[in-house]
């Protein structure tokens, strides 16, 4: 593919290394004013700011000769339905992996151990000493299994626990098998733990309700660091009043969770507000993907991580 004439990105150039010299750039970061119709009529690469969507989704109209739409986040369900004939959409493969696996083991550890527990302890001078339940020994069921799963089971490997797999498309990875969804009715009532970290797709959305729910077992603990509409919220929120089932959200549905919602108070959830991928180590890999990006782009050739092209009309 030609290189058109500029890149519109949400950082300065200096913090891109290895940036092609005679590609010229602008800089929008999401937040000032949008650039005005003659820089936006020669951009055709743009990285939509992180945090940034809402603003950015009216300018893809405006961009006659855009070719490759870079979003800074691992799910694209918001920009899908927006992007122009004749362009590609990639995501961010890879940027997100470290922050979210992180959260998902630290939600799973919170809540096995209840350390929201020993914080309203400390708070009220209460010593809740006690046994609690430990990772170890336990299985985890990690459904969604792509880069950010991987990077989950990577992390829960030392804890000393058993890690079952599922993802749309059944295959082998040197782990072991990771099963196809129609495998979920099997492997839920073995799983102390439920991760999702499942894109939101039509075909996702409420994949986690009641029958879902009722195939785990009595304790079981669903963790979700995917998106908030995989999950029946009505049917998750009847377990949890029932104290059959523990949750740890870092989405919900609706998200924000707007105040009165009972999802705040519901026994045996942990609530963290959509923050998986937003830590210290997103800039530098943000910065090291679109780099990349950008270099294949000028030299002509297509971008990884492509998740849609959307054909030119009448092709």
């Amino acid at each position: 593919m030609s290189a058109p004439a500029a890149a519109l990105l949400p950082y300065e150039p200096a913090q891109f290394e290895g940036l092609p010299p005679d590609l010229p750039v602008h800089v929008w970061d999401g937040a000032a004013p949008p650039p005005p119709q003659e820089i936006l009529d020669t951009v055709g690469f743009f990285t939509v700011p992180y945090l940034g969507t809402a603003a950015a989704l009216p300018l893809l109209p405006r961009m006659p000769a855009l070719r490759v739409v870079q979003t800074l986040t691992a799910g694209v369900d918001d920009v899908l339905p927006y992007l122009p004939a004749g362009a590609v959409l990639c995501n961010a493969r890879g940027v997100h992996d470290a922050s979210t696996a992180e959260l998902a083991l630290a939600l799973i550890l919170a809540s096995l151990r209840d350390i929201p527990g020993f914080v309203r302890g400390q708070d009220a001078e209460q010593w809740r000493s006690g046994f609690y339940p430990a990772l170890a020994d336990r299985t985890v069921l990690v459904v969604g299994y792509g880069s950010i799963g991987t990077a989950i089971e990577d992390r829960l490997t030392p804890f000393e626990c058993r890690v079952r797999r599922v993802a749309r498309t059944a295959r082998q990875t040197p782990r072991g098998p990771v099963h196809p969804l129609s495998a979920l009715p099997d492997l839920l009532p073995e799983a102390d733990v439920v991760v999702l970290v499942v894109p939101q797709t039509e075909q996702s959305r409420g994949l986690v309700g009641t029958e879902f729910l009722s195939r785990m077992r009595d304790g079981a603990l669903l963790v979700n660091v995917g998106r908030g509409p995989v999950v029946d919220t009505a049917a998750l929120l009847a377990e949890l009043e029932s104290g059959r089932l523990r949750a740890a959200l870092d989405v919900t549905d609706p998200e924000p969770l707007p105040p009165g919602h009972p999802l705040w108070h519901a026994p045996g959830v942990l609530i963290s507000p959509h923050v998986g991928g937003s830590s210290s180590a997103f800039l530098p890999r943000a910065l090291r993907l679109v780099s990349a990006q950008l270099r294949r782009y000028a030299a002509g050739e297509l971008p990884d991580h492509q998740v849609h092209h959307r054909p030119e009309q009448g092709v």
